[in-house]
């Protein structure tokens, strides 16, 4: 794999290709430039179909079998066949596989990408975890969902990637209420920032929390802040703030 895509040692097995991909090395222009992977925000479904195919060519594996979700902030995960529709994706949050020679992929734009492995058994996995399934329970389907399809929740390897930091993730009194409501387990996942007069959300630390009260072989946060490292990755929140447009990138995992 080329210098697009971050890679983390934790993922990094022999049949096991991955890649945590940000905006560097693909085709679209400005305020997309240059990998961007979704038309949700204006780019051409020209541009997104070619920048999936050169991640699909990074990881080693055929487009017909890239599993991609329509990604609906849920807790629902699929498992992949190995015959990939990008036209008529399942509404999922996460998604599982035993198929060689499949891939499957994940888009963010601030929400935490997680991948996942059993190198052992060829298991992978991936899902979007948002605030909503961050909190709701994503990184525990997934999980279930991969021990379904032959993996051992012992050996499985586990990745959180770039994604917003809590210092960039103002949210309010009324978003910490309506989370602490069902889930008052995470009241110290709302830090208040030097200078800051609302609370902040840690979407990291409550995604690490699930995934270390998962007893995996390994769970591993690579630290990195979308918002702050925009030049990088795409974030939406940065964008937001800048009045702009901004596209979104993918973290994919395959069996070779």
């Amino acid at each position: 794999m080329t210098k697009i895509a971050l890679e983390a040692d934790h993922l990094s097995f022999d049949g096991i290709a991955h890649g945590f991909f940000g905006r560097a090395g693909g085709v679209s222009p400005a305020p997309f430039d240059s990998l961007n992977i979704s038309t949700s925000q204006g780019d051409s479904p020209e541009n997104v179909t070619q920048n999936l195919r050169i991640i699909a060519k990074e990881l080693g594996t055929d487009p017909t079998r890239f599993g991609l979700l329509k990604q609906v902030h849920s807790i629902d995960v699929v498992t992949f066949d190995g015959k990939a529709d990008w036209s008529n994706r399942p509404n999922a949050d996460g998604m599982v596989s035993n198929v060689p020679g499949t891939a499957i992929g994940i888009q963010t734009a601030d929400c935490g990408p997680v991948l996942f492995c059993d190198p052992d058994n060829k298991v992978i996995g991936a899902c979007h975890a948002g605030w909503k399934g961050a909190v709701g329970g994503i990184v525990h389907r997934t999980l279930d969902a991969m021990e379904a399809i032959g993996a051992n929740r012992h050996k499985i390897h586990a990745v959180l990637g770039p994604c917003i930091h809590p210092e960039n993730y103002e949210v309010g009194d009324e978003f910490k209420q309506n989370v602490l409501h069902d889930w008052p387990e995470l009241e110290g996942h709302f830090p208040y920032p030097p200078g800051a007069t609302k609370p902040h959300f840690d979407l990291p630390g409550t995604i690490m929390h699930q995934l270390e009260s998962a007893h995996l072989h390994t769970a591993v946060n690579l630290n990195i802040c979308t918002y702050a490292n925009n030049e990088t990755y795409f974030s939406h929140r940065k964008a937001t703030h800048l009045g702009a447009k901004t596209g979104r990138q993918l973290s994919a995992i395959a069996i070779l």
